[in-house]
């Protein structure tokens, strides 16, 4: 790998900055991942929603495009791997490298890893490494169990962030509603969702997939990041690319002094030919004190043996004695003739076992103890305090019924997947039946909000002509609310006649108290505020006053505003209860 052609900073960052770095690649390189993206995924989305409208089951080609994220995801990853390294790669690359590249892995990350929250980590490390087996197992586990925390959070805020996408689509047609229409509005497009069109259906597959195309590259470029930011600790990348940097530095300071030492080498030939002439010399002169000259330049140099080198290593310096030992001379060694014939000297004396063997492995083993050479860590675990020695007939057992557990370990790792499926599967096929249910629901619900609009639609029905007793025979049937209510009509009817306003159809109480302050008499602004109040505290927090309190006022509104049995005048401009 080049890593020297990499284009982006290669620092130890935490497994956040890692996301962001992703993030980054993909807002550099939008072009080149957008526009193969939507050139393969949609002709895909038209020929499954085509097919789908086909059978009736817009649902089915929602399905179909959720399922086949995977292998749209070798999109932004076939061009974040080739980015990052200078080389970006044109549309057309990119579509002729889907063909063939990482088919491989697909069918795994199309059923048992469709659903794993690992998948954007794990992405680059099956596609672009291609271990297999145990290989990718161990791979995978030595990257992702530092940052597999971090991994499912960004799988899951990539998730949410979808949801937000596609439900601020699907909201924004409503933002653009008058406020006056909206809830006309709202109940139409309540009817279109029970009646489930085909165009619905279409509709809502179409805003899924705008939701996944913005946000899927980026789920994926967090993933690669996370990917590179692991491989750059665990192969210390940014090391190796400073050492190179500094290599290189060093070649190209070093070529000016290599050159002036070429020059003079190639100046000064006499002092090289008279340091050769003495060599000669020296080893001559030692071959005849040897008497042999014929062997001369055979033993020009003297034998070094190991305890010369190393010297007696009975002690910690023995190392440094032999180092002392190689850079002083030794003589060359002198040969006798024993009466046997047997040629003995001293070079024999070095034969023997070395004295500091031991010494020297002691030496050794010291230097291996050093902590910066062999680091070690201490490792703090729990074992019970009676703990039992295992029994050997149970030992005998266990390997006998291993097949069994590993049988069980896959039904229950496979298994659970098997039931969310069927679980899945059960819900569709039923969800005509349940379904109804909620569109019951609201149907009652919408019918309550009809039959209550069309109440409050309807003209309220003339006062009778005496309302004081009108108002009395309905506080002693219970029905106080009502009472209330025809006693605020009439209060607000003789207001309006003593005022001569005029009231807006749907007036407030604080409207029609601002009116009453054209009242004449303070006592009649008084007593009209009180059966305000009254009407307010019985009409929005459900407090009726005591019997006492009710006859009280009735009685001294009847005669303030001339309430008999003869009806008292009132403008046509009456507030509805």
């Amino acid at each position: 790998m080049r890593i020297e052609s990499l284009t982006v900073a290669l620092r130890p960052r935490t497994a956040w900055e890692a996301v962001e770095l992703g993030t980054a690649l993909v807002r550099r390189h939008a072009s080149a991942i957008w526009k193969p993206w939507l050139l393969l995924t949609l002709p895909v989305f038209v020929l499954f929603n085509a097919m789908a409208w086909a059978i009736d089951s817009m649902w089915l080609a929602f399905v179909l495009m959720w399922w086949l994220k995977p292998a749209f995801d070798r999109i932004p990853l076939f061009v974040l791997s080739r980015a990052v390294f200078g080389d970006v790669p044109t549309t057309r690359q990119t579509l002729a490298a889907q063909r063939n590249w990482g088919l491989s892995w697909l069918p795994g990350y199309l059923s048992w890893r469709r659903l794993s929250p690992l998948r954007s980590l794990n992405l680059p490390v099956d596609f672009l490494e291609g271990a297999r087996g145990r290989d990718a197992r161990e791979r995978r586990r030595a990257l992702g169990a530092p940052v597999n925390g971090v991994t499912m959070l960004v799988t899951l805020a990539c998730l949410l962030f979808q949801l937000a996408v596609f439900m601020g689509l699907v909201t924004l047609a409503i933002v653009l509603v008058p406020d006056a229409y909206l809830r006309e509005v709202l109940g139409r497009a309540w009817e279109v969702v029970k009646q489930a069109p085909v165009w619905l259906g279409l509709l809502v597959n179409a805003l899924a997939w705008i939701a996944t195309s913005l946000i899927e590259p980026f789920y994926v470029g967090a993933g690669f990041g996370l990917y590179l930011n692991r491989r750059t600790e665990v192969e210390a990348w940014d090391i190796e690319l400073a050492l190179r940097r500094l290599r290189d530095r060093l070649l190209r300071g070093a070529a000016p002094v290599l050159l002036v030492f070429a020059l003079g080498f190639a100046f000064a030939p006499g002092a090289v030919h008279a340091q050769d002439a003495g060599e000669s010399q020296g080893s001559g002169s030692v071959g005849n004190q040897a008497g042999h000259p014929d062997d001369a330049e055979d033993e020009e140099a003297p034998r070094v043996t190991l305890q010369q080198v190393f010297g007696r290593v009975a002690d910690g310096s023995g190392l440094r004695d032999g180092v002392n030992a190689q850079m002083t001379p030794q003589p060359a060694p002198t040969t006798t003739v024993s009466p046997g014939g047997g040629a003995t000297g001293a070079a024999a004396g070095n034969g023997r076992a070395l004295a500091g063997d031991g010494s020297l492995r002691r030496a050794v083993g010291k230097a291996y103890a050093d902590p910066t050479v062999t680091p070690k860590r201490k490792v703090v675990s729990w074992k019970k305090r009676d703990a039992k020695k295992p029994d050997p007939e149970k030992a005998k057992i266990e390997p006998m019924l291993g097949w069994l557990g590993e049988i069980f370990a896959t039904v229950g790792e496979y298994g659970l997947w098997f039931v969310v499926i069927v679980l899945i599967g059960a819900l569709l096929a039923t969800a005509p039946r349940w379904l109804a249910w909620f569109h019951g629901g609201f149907a009652r619900e919408a019918r309550e909000d009809e039959v209550r609009r069309d109440r409050a639609d309807d003209p309220a029905p003339p006062l009778p002509d005496d309302i004081p007793s009108a108002i009395r025979r309905l506080w002693r049937e219970g029905r106080q609310r009502e009472a209330l209510a025809m006693l605020y009509r009439a209060s607000v009817d003789t207001m309006v006649a003593r005022t001569q306003a005029v009231l807006v159809p749907g007036a407030t109480e604080a409207e029609v108290l601002r009116v009453s302050r054209k009242l004449p008499q303070g006592e009649d602004r008084d007593a009209f505020a009180r059966a305000v109040r009254t009407w307010q505290y019985a009409a929005y927090a459900h407090s009726f006053p005591e019997g006492d309190d009710f006859e009280s006022l009735l009685a001294d509104l009847a005669s303030r505003f001339g309430w008999t049995a003869t009806s008292p005048t009132r403008g046509e401009g009456s507030v509805p209860a």
